[in-house]
């Protein structure tokens, strides 16, 4: 008998590019048999997936993970996460970490568990704030030293990689960044947050082409929405993807929205931001109390900034065409860039890839479901080495599951409410447990610090 049946859906093969339509048997959290395999009907529960789509759980290779030290000891992000589908999240993404990852895996324990699998980097930038450096600062080479030794001591206990934020330390170098992944094996993960916006000014995504070549590592580029989707991005695309073809190790993932957040008091709003975008002080809306979802002046925005620097803002700056070119083209990964405070942030961290099986495949066709799919699993568990484990529907592979009507499936949430449940997901399969079920959350805690 097995421990999970799920039978009369469709699931994606993406190795032959087809679907196929039988069960899928779940015994002690993996996948033992698929279609013919599978040899019997009886099962502890058995799930009727008639007209939905059985695919492998997704997989955000860039979100924000909890911040137990100052929200709390409860979850937040990774319930969205859950919510949304997401079985495995990619945290400490733009040079900064939540706290040391002994830490979070303590508070994982405490707590019984995790709702989602974590995967976890360490930030870089966390460290230049440790020593007290600000963001313009260059790091003395005893400092580098200490920083390097700091990212050593994270991939030891447990991280997985490495990032950099360019756009908020621009003190840190590419020479810099070249020493630390330098004293680091060759097979973690590097993500880094670019230095400056695109706007005709290629620059940043040429050296971070170059610091991929460079450093032989796999290398993230993040959230190349925000970078190049100011109408730039026919211009990027061939550029990054002439580059991806010469090295292989080198990638991007991308959300599906046309508007950033960061916190308003970062080096994203230092002096020049107004002429670099082109935009007024309109484009950014406040999202926090007492001015959440309030667009700026120039008097509001400069006395939040002033009063308020970690308030999380919105910034619309973006242009809906290009965020399309970037999740239809051939390479790249969806991402969420999800992070919350106090169930208040952007919509993308409760609704980006029901979003993007919504909006860009059914209504726009800008790209297949099994192209979607691909891009929300099997690519970044491929990018993560863990394609043996996730991002599949196959006989060996973890139960992580999400079952989904793709005729229905759309994100609900907006810049007032962030944290509103998408529609059309049915069920949510970490490690073989029901972590949501018609919809609603059951309660058990599966997942695992990777």
């Amino acid at each position: 008998m097995y421990d999970l049946l799920i039978v009369s859906g469709r699931v994606p093969d993406f190795e032959h590019n087809v679907w196929r339509k039988g069960p899928v048997a779940v015994q002690d959290g993996k996948i033992v048999a698929v279609g013919d395999e599978v040899r019997s009907t009886e099962a502890r529960t058995v799930i009727d997936a008639a007209g939905k789509i059985v695919s492998p759980g997704f997989i955000d290779i860039h979100m924000h993970e909890e911040d137990f030290p100052n929200d709390g000891a409860h979850f937040e992000i990774s319930v969205l996460m859950r919510n949304m589908g997401v079985t495995t999240a990619v945290g400490g993404n733009c040079g900064t970490h939540a706290q040391p990852i002994k830490a979070f895996r303590e508070a994982a324990e405490r707590l019984g568990g995790l709702p989602i699998h974590y995967y976890m980097l360490t930030g870089y930038n966390t460290f230049r704030e440790e020593l007290g450096l600000g963001c313009y600062d260059t790091a003395t080479e005893d400092q580098i030293k200490h920083m390097t030794n700091r990212v050593i001591q994270e991939v030891r206990d447990g991280a997985k990689g490495v990032s950099f934020g360019g756009e908020y330390d621009p003190g840190i170098s590419s020479e810099e960044i070249l020493r630390v992944l330098a004293a680091l094996d060759d097979q973690i993960l590097v993500s880094m947050h670019y230095r400056t916006d695109a706007m005709k000014d290629f620059s940043a995504l040429h050296e971070m082409i170059e610091l991929a070549e460079r450093s032989g590592k796999k290398f993230q580029i993040s959230h190349l929405s925000s970078y190049g989707a100011m109408g730039q991005m026919k211009e990027i695309l061939p550029i990054l993807n002439e580059a991806i073809r010469k090295n292989p190790r080198l990638d991007y993932d991308t959300y599906p929205y046309a508007a950033f957040a960061t916190s308003i008091g970062s080096a994203v709003f230092d002096e020049g931001w107004v002429e670099r975008w082109g935009k007024g002080y309109e484009c950014i809306m406040l999202l926090h109390e007492p001015y959440c979802g309030v667009r700026c002046d120039r008097e509001l925005f400069e006395k939040v900034r002033k009063e308020k620097p970690d308030m999380s803002v919105a910034g619309f700056v973006m242009e809906e065409e290009d965020i399309a070119m970037a999740i239809a083209n051939r390479y790249g990964m969806i991402c969420s860039d999800g992070g919350t405070s106090h169930w208040k942030g952007h919509p993308r961290s409760s609704g980006a890839f029901p979003r993007v099986l919504g909006k860009y495949v059914r209504e726009e066709n800008v790209l297949s479901l099994m192209d979607a799919l691909r891009k929300m699993t099997f690519r970044p568990a491929q990018r993560l080495g863990l394609e043996r484990r996730k991002g599949v529907i196959a006989s060996g592979a973890d139960a992580d599951i999400v079952i989904f009507d793709p005729d229905i499936i759309s994100d609900t949430s907006d810049f007032s409410e962030a944290c509103r449940m998408p529609v059309g997901i049915d069920f949510v399969i970490v490690g073989g447990t029901v972590v949501l079920k018609n919809g609603k959350e059951t309660g058990a805690l599966p997942g695992q610090l990777l």
